[in-house]
């Protein structure tokens, strides 16, 4: 069964991202854990995550996604900044045990001219400090599309993050379409190639969900413009045979793309008609 869902607000409630998920025929989704551009989160309302359990539990959900906030920088040249972040990620990571299992994704960040390296070593060392033995959710690192000083725009990026984390078996990758085509990788002309290149660096065993998204700019653009799928430069083609990879087929799939809940609706049954599994 194709695991497949879009990105929902949680200012609604938790039951009631369930009870959206569903009425677009969503089997998973994500979710950002607080104010996107900001860093407010409501108080967590257990009961309504009950209900949410609930619908997950007698829906056969995929594991859902909660996604940090876009403004956060754990490699920051400001000290206040990345501490923040570090302040902002380990809260939300408690907040995630009430929804145990699940994982936690998050934007690498940006070096701000003070180098990769010297980026990676701060991103290091906030995972190290954030990643506790107990916990059941899975952090994930996401590819990004290579603007500005971003970090993660390359696999040997990534690979060199999890080589720094000590906890390995609770951190991963969750790979998005748009920004990997942005970023030079030709998932369009040979996605095989580019699943064995990270396969050898990074490991597809830390492969663990994909962002589906078409990409309004051609290959190698550098940018992040999601498109709506079949609409952009990577084509219903494209993403018919990323759903059915064999590499890639049973994991959870999450669209960003620019629609409402109709469009995404509408975008799920067309990617549940493509699966063959």
């Amino acid at each position: 069964m194709l695991k497949i869902g879009c990105h929902l607000s949680v200012s609604k409630g938790y039951e009631a991202m369930g009870k959206d998920a569903l009425s677009i025929g969503a089997n998973t989704f994500q979710f950002f854990t607080r104010n996107p551009r900001g860093s407010k989160a409501k108080s967590i309302d257990t009961e309504d995550v009950g209900k949410l359990l609930k619908i997950i539990e007698e829906n056969q959900f995929g594991k859902l996604i909660g996604h940090a906030p876009y403004t956060l920088n754990i490699c920051s040249s400001d000290e206040r900044t990345r501490e923040f972040a570090l302040e902002v990620i380990e809260d939300d990571l408690k907040r995630m045990e009430y929804l145990p299992g699940n994982f936690y994704n998050f934007h690498p960040g940006s070096h701000l001219n003070q180098g990769a390296d010297k980026g990676i070593e701060y991103i290091i060392g906030v995972l190290n400090k954030v990643i506790k033995p107990e916990q059941t959710t899975m952090v994930l690192l996401e590819t990004m599309s290579g603007k500005g000083t971003e970090i993660g725009k390359s696999f040997e990026e990534l690979k060199q993050i999890i080589d720094g984390v000590y906890l390995k078996e609770k951190i991963g990758v969750c790979l998005d379409t748009c920004h990997v085509y942005d970023c030079g990788y030709d998932i369009v002309n040979d996605l095989d190639g580019v699943l064995n290149e990270f396969d050898e660096i990074v490991g597809l065993n830390k492969l663990c969900a994909v962002h589906l998204n078409d990409s309004k700019n051609p290959f190698a653009s550098h940018k992040d413009r999601h498109e709506n799928i079949g609409e952009g430069y990577i084509g219903i083609e494209a993403i018919e045979k990323i759903i059915n990879h064999p590499n890639l087929y049973n994991l959870p799939f999450f669209l960003e793309t620019p629609n409402d809940l109709k469009g995404h609706s509408e975008e799920i049954k067309l990617l549940k008609d493509l699966y063959n599994h």
